[in-house]
């Protein structure tokens, strides 16, 4: 199981957000039975602290459980079994994350030359699993070319990461609806469009067909309001990026959706090797409903207090 980023942080300022995630369920018809699995809790980390949290579900659940999977992340579980036509998940913690380390993003692993990083031997034994392409494939010819200007011989690996970062980000338009989470990264590729999960397995397919070890996180970012405006409430939404390993078994995490590394404004909810690895929601339901609505609402606010001591 690997692990992110440890190491004393920056002399920088923690921040500590407030995070509400709802999702609402709406049927056509009476749902006699509701199955559902998801990952909302943030992760604990070297730089991330969950300090509060918890799960409403609403019709009320008759059984819930959570455990965890290979990678450390926290899974829920719920069943419903009260007849509905409207399910409700409400999650809501306190997380605090503190600034990346001074060395992160510009320290020796990240300034040496990007094939260095390619995981060998048994330091990278735990990472290589996240050098593999998916099934079905990700990595094709078309990929390889879009990737290759990135990856120059002997580029420091920050240089890569950033350029990456940016070419995605400027190559790409961000067009909410435009995809599923079944879309194939070759279908984005050749659209140009797509959102942040997208652009996020498109930077791994990149990154994992030059033998890096990459990964999918699925989280959220706080969004600062402009100067002299009010934030406003439940516009934020869950957000996805990617994170390379290094050697010295750091993540250096970019967000291609932003054309930016991460940093203390990202909180962490999951990683695996794909989106279909931490999905927020996902289950079976039984009905004779032939429609159904779904709304979801999230907001990352600064933390005011109250819930700790609730």
């Amino acid at each position: 199981m690997t692990a992110f980023p440890d190491g004393p942080t920056t002399s920088g300022s923690s921040r500590c957000y407030e995070i509400t995630h709802r999702t609402h369920y709406r049927y056509s018809d009476i749902v006699t039975s509701s199955y559902g699995r998801g990952f909302l809790t943030p992760r604990d980390s070297a730089r991330q602290r969950c300090l509060f949290y918890e799960l409403a579900i609403e019709p009320e659940a008759a059984d819930s459980s959570t455990s965890r999977d290979a990678y450390g992340n926290i899974s829920s579980y719920f069943h419903v079994t009260e007849r509905h036509r409207m399910l409700s998940i409400t999650s809501r913690s306190v997380v605090e994350v503190d600034p990346p380390p001074l060395d992160l993003y510009q320290g020796p692993s990240a300034r040496a030359p990007w094939e260095i990083a390619r995981p060998v031997g048994t330091e990278g034994a735990l990472a290589t699993e996240f050098t593999l392409d998916l099934d079905p494939p990700e990595i094709t010819d078309a990929l390889r070319e879009y990737a290759a200007p990135s990856f120059a011989e002997g580029r420091p690996l920050i240089d890569v990461l950033r350029d990456l970062t940016s070419r995605i980000y400027h190559d790409f338009t961000y067009r909410s609806g435009s995809t599923t989470v079944s879309t194939q990264v070759s279908e984005v590729l050749a659209a140009r469009e797509g959102v942040c999960q997208d652009f996020a397995r498109l930077a791994i397919a990149c990154l994992r067909a030059n033998g890096l070890a990459a990964s999918y996180v699925s989280g959220y970012l706080a969004t600062d309001p402009p100067p002299g405006k009010e934030r406003m409430v439940g516009i934020d939404a869950t957000h996805a990026w990617a994170a390379v390993w290094t050697p010295q078994n750091a993540w250096l995490g970019l967000d291609p959706t932003n054309d930016q590394m991460v940093d203390e404004r990202y909180v962490t909810v999951g990683f695996g090797r794909d989106y279909a690895d931490v999905p927020p929601l996902r289950g079976i339901i039984y009905t004779d409903s032939e429609s159904s609505v779904i709304d979801v609402s999230v907001d990352v606010a600064p933390y005011e207090g109250g819930l700790l001591d609730a």
